[in-house]
């Protein structure tokens, strides 16, 4: 499935899921992304590139802080 990054950690895996990469339905596969926001994060990456960091989604209209301490754990670049 594009979009998702697996990875190991204690044993278990885990998949986050790619700013970068992820299409609309798979973004909003992430709690607290809904279709508007999944929009958002696609056409900000679309104008400025890709994301370096997790922390750059809060440069997403309508991500802030509260937001992104939500979804940190599920996102990856």
């Amino acid at each position: 499935m594009a979009g998702i990054a697996a990875g190991a950690v204690g044993g278990a895996v885990t998949s986050k899921i790619s700013l970068n990469t992820a299409g609309r339905e798979v973004l909003m596969t992430v709690k607290g992304i809904v279709e508007a926001r999944a929009e958002a994060i696609i056409a900000y990456r679309q104008e400025y590139g890709p994301f370096v960091r997790i922390e750059d989604i809060m440069e997403v209209p309508g991500i802030k802080e509260a937001a992104f301490q939500k979804i940190k754990e599920d996102i990856t670049v």
